[in-house]
């Protein structure tokens, strides 16, 4: 795990500029650092330690140094592709991942390069004899990679602020992201806040060949039963049970690869509390596992179910109840991001990720569960849209009417989604799934930004189209995968924990689960409003019977509480000011009127406020 950089274009203060980009990445991987400098181009790389310690240092290169590799993140697979590169003459000097790369890249063509290597990375391989960039991304996306291009000068980083620090990148607002956030919380794969820069897409890889513009390919897509050959899994809930636990299992066991110690996120939730039940059998000592909690009269303290997990299999447990002071912590995160980012989950994955580095170096976290099994509540409503739409017109809107007249009491309650999830289902899927993630609701976005540039919503419809002929609940969960697991929980995780130095490692996005679990029959997976079926079976005999029964919590933060007191004071500067940055870009009217029916306690704006909060930070930050 770390942060790799790099440039191709002449420059006569190249190391220079590379030690800059470096600098702006220590926190990602502060073990050791390294470039590699060939013919115009160099490639960069900040360490953090985590397999061969000895000998794993950057530069990593080929035998005869014509090729240079950098690396963020692990190739899960690299002994069994390093025994077959031996066998076939490759001589090695280290005894890490790193490595394989630089030996498959002297006779692989980059797509078939990417193909082999199974885990979560970032990479770029700078091949002198053909003067050739290779940047690859893995297929779910876990590991960023950012990019600006001109004729001149080619930059990457595995965060914008290691291409900010090249001076040739220019620091310039794309306000085409600012409708696309209002929507999502985040700016869609591959565009960002800002014009010139762009991420490599997952399950890409970009070739770069001297005097020619970069190409982007595709090596990776997730499989979408029905859509160009994929199939299902034809078989019924209990033998695909089976098939998931042991790819789980398999998936854990790739993941305990690891020269440092190793701990595990523990909610208490059914994802990650099976991750921790299964590395508890495959290691002979007790698991570290780590849990946060906030006030309890919240209602976000999730101590008691992960002690009742941790003392199921005897793990070393560390909780701790977080009084975090919001407004240092939002700055900090917005810092870390780069870039405006409205999930407020953000908050209490820094703040664990941080006492969990006390302890460990590399983390295994539920992040997946819900994405590949059907656990979120929104694919259960999408699924109901259409029986819901059967209904006369009349007959619902005299049930979104009644649903409008209930108290803020009864809307912050189960009565209050349904009420969310029961206004959009006019509008069809995939307008009603939008809808349900949306950060704000139309008409309140329209009237924010007038004549709002809606490119982000034609690609969300373009990927929905992408996968017609597959069930409804494959298309949502592929839509899911290639927009809210990329850009938001992928990132929150990264983001989160490389803050502290941590490696984050996610069993449920192992390729080989993925492939499984999204050939898994619809019914398996949802059925009316029982989520997850097939994963809850496949766990059955590890997990106590109160963790198999909760439904899905959020990984959430007090928002509602902390922007009518600890936070009101400074929200209400931030954002209710007539100087405030946002207001620039936004009408001020609906701002001020979601302020005030947040703080008199009509309505909950708290996830709208902490996404137009980091907006304002950051532009203040830049200066927009």
């Amino acid at each position: 795990m770390c942060g790799i950089s790099g440039f191709v274009g002449a420059s006569l203060a190249a190391a220079d500029i590379a030690d800059e980009q470096l600098r702006c990445l220590d926190h990602r991987g502060p073990d050791a650092t390294g470039r590699f400098d060939r013919s115009g181009a160099v490639i960069a790389q900040n360490r953090l330690s985590i397999i061969d310690l000895t000998t794993g240092d950057p530069p990593i290169t080929n035998e005869d140094e014509t090729i240079g590799v950098v690396l963020n993140g692990e190739i899960y697979n690299f002994r069994e592709l390093r025994e077959q590169l031996r066998r076939d003459g490759h001589t090695f000097r280290s005894q890490g991942d790193t490595e394989v790369i630089a030996h498959l890249a002297e006779s692989l063509e980059p797509n078939e390069l990417a193909q082999r290597l199974d885990g979560m990375f970032a990479f770029a391989v700078w091949d002198a004899r053909r003067d050739r960039l290779i940047l690859g991304r893995d297929r779910v996306g876990k590991k960023p990679l950012y990019y600006h291009y001109s004729p001149d000068t080619f930059v990457f980083a595995s965060e914008i602020k290691g291409l900010l620090a090249h001076p040739a990148v220019p620091r310039e607002l794309n306000t085409r992201a600012i409708p696309a956030y209002l929507t999502f919380g985040y700016v869609p794969t591959p565009h960002t806040f800002f014009s010139g820069i762009l991420s490599v897409p997952p399950g890409h890889i970009l070739v770069l060949e001297r005097g020619q513009p970069p190409e982007l390919l595709a090596y990776w897509s997730p499989p979408v039963p029905g859509v160009n050959g994929a199939t299902s899994l034809d078989v019924s809930r209990e033998p695909a049970a089976t098939q998931v636990r042991a790819g789980l299992e398999r998936a854990v066991e790739r993941r305990l690869i690891s020269d440092v110690p190793l701990g595990a996120f523990l909610s208490g939730g059914i994802d990650s509390s099976a991750i921790v039940a299964i590395m508890a059998r495959q290691t002979d000592r007790p698991v570290d596992t780590f849990t946060i909690g906030f006030d309890d009269r919240d209602g976000f303290d999730e101590r008691p179910y992960a002690r009742t997990v941790a003392r199921a299999y005897g793990t070393a447990h560390h909780e701790e109840v977080v009084r975090p002071n919001a407004v240092d912590l939002v700055e900090q995160l917005i810092w870390h991001h780069d870039q405006p980012f409205g999930d407020s989950s953000a908050v209490p994955t820094f703040l664990l990720s941080e006492i969990t580095k006390r302890e460990v170096t590399v983390a295994l976290s539920g992040d997946g569960g819900d994405e590949l099994f059907g656990g979120y509540e929104r694919f259960a409503a999408a699924l109901a849209v259409r029986q819901y739409a059967r209904l006369p017109r009349s007959a619902r809107r005299g049930i979104h009417r009644g649903l409008m007249t209930l108290p803020p009491q009864a809307l912050r309650s189960r009565v209050g989604r349904v009420q969310r999830f029961a206004g959009p289902a006019d509008l069809g899927l995939p307008g009603a799934y939008r809808s349900f993630v949306s950060f704000v609701q139309e008409p309140l976005r329209q009237q924010m930004i007038d004549n709002a540039d809606d490119w982000a919503l034609d690609d969300y419809r373009r990927i929905w189209d992408s996968s017609a002929g597959a069930t409804t609940l494959d298309r949502l969960l592929n839509l899911n995968l290639r927009t809210y697991l990329v850009d938001d929980l992928m990132v929150k995780a990264d983001r989160m924990s490389m803050a502290h130095g941590l490696e984050v490692r996610s069993p449920f996005l192992d390729t080989e689960l993925v492939e499984l679990a999204l050939r898994v029959a619809p019914g398996a997976k949802i059925r009316g409003l029982s989520l997850k079926r097939v994963l809850r079976r496949a766990v059955s005999d590890l997990l106590p019977s109160e963790i198999l029964a909760r439904g899905k919590r959020g990984f959430g933060v007090p928002l509602d509480r902390w922007f009518r007191e600890d936070l009101s004071v400074y929200v209400d500067s931030a954002l209710g000011s007539s100087d405030a940055r946002i207001k620039r870009h936004l009408a001020a009217e609906p701002i001020d009127a979601m302020l005030a029916a947040h703080s008199s306690g009509r309505r909950d704006h708290g996830q709208a406020l902490w996404m137009l909060l980091t907006l304002e930070i950051f532009l203040r930050r830049e200066g927009w």
